[in-house]
């Protein structure tokens, strides 16, 4: 099978697995405490974030998808569209085809020739050389470098590998070599405590989460092998609520992805921590159903409802969802529990923010200075 075919099954294994989905994930675990007083007006919300020396206009970005093939290539062009129309930030699918065939070149660099002055980031295997990590990026004048780690997915592919020791040393290499900042993502597994402090020490400037809750690979792979018996590896993992509340208090910036359904979901990351969140397979679901005008609107809405959401809770920023308190339910407990993740913090910490303000109302009303 060639690359170009192993891509377009891609991405129809993963149409197929989002149409079947539940809708159910560890999100739907994760509530927000109700403060009827909290809101704030909506001319005083931002949607800015910055992390890592990167700053975006929203805390929202199509996160890697494809590219490779002739149809992928049509995907890419039509998402880097709708990024530059929504304003956006865009990640690449794996560029490992390109590196291998430069002649399929185009059918990712149309991420930068239809998005000319949007953030766009290069994506290759935690393999590649320097050398090639530069060519990547050049491809793509990229403003960033996604690493993308994978032992779920490559384990039941039919052609992947099964030598996962020298990523470690090569993510380093690739980290001090590239011009633009690195970020290390999963697809769809998600990044454990442990790995994030790895990596911030191995000089990576932020980690994507990107959970269990969205798209299967290690499913897709299986579903690629012609006795698919790999599949007691579907739904392996942590959820992106899990790894959140995992890497709480971590120096390392983190962004959220996988399972993202809506933009209570991504207030719900950011309120765990994320900077920003990312969105693959929802976003390539309305794409494919219903073409890139109505992606342009979905994730406009989007943004006008996580503005609302802020200003209901009362966080003029996307950083100010972290002073919002939140409770974990169910199996999301039981892993904070198990973690020895203390959750009733989170549940507790807008008392000092909600104090110090009740003190300047009164100071307002009684015309009293502190």
């Amino acid at each position: 099978m060639t690359s170009a075919q192993r891509k377009d099954d891609h991405v129809r294994l993963a149409m197929e697995q989002h149409r079947a989905h539940s809708g159910l994930n560890q999100f739907d675990e994760v509530s927000f405490v109700h403060h009827a007083l909290a809101g704030i007006d909506r001319p005083d919300v931002s949607l800015a974030t910055s992390f890592g020396g990167i700053e975006w206009q929203a805390p929202l970005y199509i996160n890697a998808m494809t590219g490779g093939s002739a149809k992928t290539g049509e995907i890419n062009r039509d998402l880097a569209t709708a990024a530059r129309e929504s304003g956006v930030a865009i990640a690449s699918g794996s560029m490992n085809a390109y590196l291998k065939d430069p002649s399929c070149a185009h059918t990712f660099s149309v991420l930068r020739t239809h998005n000319p002055d949007g953030f766009v980031m290069a994506n290759i295997n935690a393999t590649t050389s320097v050398d090639n990590a530069r060519r990547a990026v050049d491809l793509l004048r990229a403003d960033a470098l996604q690493i993308h780690v994978n032992t779920a997915q490559e384990t039941p592919m039919p052609e992947g590998d099964r030598s996962f020791s020298s990523w470690v040393g090569q993510i380093e290499q690739i980290a001090a070599g590239v011009d633009v900042p690195v970020i290390v993502k999963e697809v769809g597994n998600g990044l454990s405590r442990q790995t994030v402090l790895l990596l911030q020490n191995l000089g990576v400037r932020v980690a994507d989460l990107a959970g269990r809750g969205g798209t299967d690979f290690a499913r897709i792979e299986n579903g690629r092998r012609e006795l698919a018996d790999y599949a007691f590896l579907h739904g392996w993992g942590q959820s992106t609520a899990a790894c959140l509340l995992d890497t709480q208090d971590v120096a390392l910036p983190v962004l959220a992805s996988g399972g993202v359904r809506n933009p209570l979901d991504v207030a719900r990351s950011l309120a765990l921590g994320a900077r920003a969140v990312g969105v693959s397979g929802g976003f390539l679901r309305t794409l494919m159903d219903d073409g890139v005008s109505a992606l342009v609107a979905q994730i406009t809405t989007w943004l006008d409802q996580l503005a609302a959401l802020q200003t209901m809770l009362g966080a003029r920023t996307p950083a100010d969802l972290t002073r919002c308190d939140v409770l974990i339910h169910g199996s999301l407990r039981d892993f904070c529990a198990d973690r020895g993740i203390d959750t009733s913090r989170l549940a507790q910490r807008s008392a000092s923010t909600h104090s110090l303000a009740s003190i300047d109302t009164l100071h307002d009303l009684t015309g009293s200075t502190r």
